[in-house]
């Protein structure tokens, strides 16, 4: 449950890397860095850099959700890292990713997105989920969280629980995953979406405000018609 102080702390957080917008004092409603923002129509070539063929099976499989009936993308997957834009790797602890064109600026020998949570046994419900919001980054998106009123974080007990294993965050992940935002016409979006896949769990104690929300498995609606008017 979103207000389950003991569930929250055993949520697992992905931060996503980007080069950072100017700051703003504007708390952008919208969803999608347009600078960071692929050409509608075009492939992304991806890349293993490791894996088990059961990791890279279980990767290809939900990624492709994306651009099935939705985004006008096309996944290519590609042997080559150095022909590549998007590299995976499974090396790392925690997941998180380069969002959308930001990878093009990444040297061809390291990664820009990491599952270290796709370890063996993991349920697919829980794969599903990772894979998507990982996705939903490198495809431009950004955290859904970010889009709530800036003035109604409780900081220091963000700060509290996300210091905490399993995410041991230090403080400068946290302001740059978790409170800063973006110039409004930097972005481009719907209104806040609490069931987006590119939500995660926000608990009453996080917020002033007495918003919350909960862990999303799947790709909300609006999750879906947004990256149609996106991705043409």
């Amino acid at each position: 449950m979103a207000d389950d102080q003991s569930s929250v702390n055993s949520d697992k957080w992905c931060f996503a890397w980007f080069e950072a917008p100017p700051a703003s004092d504007a708390n952008a409603k919208a969803g999608l860095l347009l600078s960071s923002k692929w050409p509608a129509g075009g492939a992304i070539r991806i890349a293993f850099l490791d894996g088990t063929p059961e990791q890279i099976a279980l990767v290809k499989r939900f990624a492709v959700e994306w651009t099935t009936n939705l985004a006008n993308l096309n996944f290519s997957w590609v042997d080559d890292p150095a022909q590549s834009d998007v590299r995976i790797t499974f090396r790392y602890s925690g997941s998180w990713s380069v969002i959308g064109t930001t990878c093009k600026s990444i040297a061809k020998d390291q990664p820009t997105m990491n599952f270290g949570w796709l370890t063996p046994g993991v349920q697919d419900t829980e794969a599903r989920r990772v894979i998507l919001h990982e996705f939903g980054h490198a495809i431009g998106l950004i955290h859904e969280h970010q889009r709530m009123d800036a003035n109604g974080w409780n900081k220091p007990a963000v700060i509290a629980d996300l210091s905490k294993p399993p995410n041991k965050w230090d403080a400068a992940t946290i302001q740059h995953n978790m409170f800063d935002t973006y110039p409004a016409n930097s972005i481009e979006g719907t209104t806040l979406d609490t069931s987006s896949i590119m939500m995660y769990p926000v608990p009453v104690s996080w917020r002033t405000d007495n918003k919350s929300a909960g862990l999303n498995t799947d790709l909300s609606p609006v999750d879906r018609t947004f990256i149609k008017k996106m991705y043409p």
